[in-house]
């Protein structure tokens, strides 16, 4: 057991440190290549393989991940696995419904593949896309509300909250790249039942979260990793820039407060980013 420990520890520091030297790249340089390859594929600029080649899209999705990973891995245990066990579980089974039902985000497809795909409907690569949304809305509200946050109906106000922001500029963007379609919406082809839905995904995921972290350990990891919130900086810059060149102007606005967020809690310093410091990343 003690090995094994080591062992582990061992792995996690070395992740550790190559998020950190590397955080200019995986937060900066990843998105703004993946906007670019995207939008050339979308505009038809290039063609096979390069065009929405799904398992180029995984790869720069699971690079941009590892700060993620990286900062929960210290925190992940028995608890933990259930949770995110129970996260997956729900992240297909919801997304299964509503391509075949249109509930609860209304009636929408897949207009590429991303990866394969599960029952021909959804990616079987969809937690590396949901997870982290869900994860880096509640990470960031425990860390903005600090001792608000103790509260869970102030946790779960935020996080919907947080979540409905970020989606306010995924999916937008999303539907203007051809990731997929609905059959009619009012705020840029997206229908507002895809937001009641979020409402719904963002509080199984307080409550999963909640059991599965301890909330000491949790906020003690996040003080202490500067890159534990480098997954959204990513999603800034890479959506961000999607929505402006297709003049999507309420999104770009949402990125940018978001981004404004990570200013003020000193998680978006492109200096700091591209120093290759390796940073704090006790826990």
């Amino acid at each position: 057991m003690a090995a094994e420990r080591a062992t582990r520890q061992r792995i996690e520091a070395r992740l550790d440190e190559l998020v950190a030297e590397n955080r200019f790249t995986i937060a900066v340089v990843f998105p703004l290549v993946g906007a670019a390859l995207l939008l050339a594929s979308a505009a038809g600029l290039v063609g096979p393989p390069l065009r929405y080649n799904p398992y180029l899209i995984l790869f720069g999705t699971a690079v941009m991940r590892l700060p993620l990973v990286a900062g929960i891995a210290p925190l992940f245990d028995r608890r933990a696995a259930i949770a995110t066990g129970l996260l997956v579980a729900y992240s297909f089974g919801i997304e299964l419904i509503g391509v075949l039902t249109g509930w609860p985000y209304g009636d929408f497809s897949y207009t590429i593949e991303l990866g394969p795909m599960l029952f021909g409907a959804v990616p079987l690569g969809l937690p590396v896309f949901f997870l982290p949304l869900v994860f880096n809305s509640y990470l960031l509200c425990q860390l903005v509300l600090g001792d608000l946050a103790r509260r869970r109906a102030v946790r779960l106000v935020a996080v919907i909250c947080t979540v409905l922001l970020v989606d306010v500029v995924l999916d937008p963007g999303a539907v203007a790249i051809g990731f997929w379609s609905y059959s009619g919406g009012v705020f840029y082809g997206v229908p507002v039942s895809n937001y009641v839905g979020w409402v719904l995904s963002a509080t199984v995921t307080v409550f999963l979260l909640d059991y599965g972290f301890d909330r000491a350990r949790l906020l003690d990891r996040l003080e202490n990793c500067d890159f534990m919130l480098d997954d959204l900086v990513s999603f800034v810059v890479l959506w961000g820039s999607i929505n402006a060149v297709f003049g999507n102007w309420v999104p770009v606005g949402v990125a940018l407060v978001l981004a404004g967020g990570l200013v003020k809690i000193d998680r978006f310093d492109v200096a700091g980013l591209g120093s290759g410091e390796p940073g704090s990343t006790e826990g």
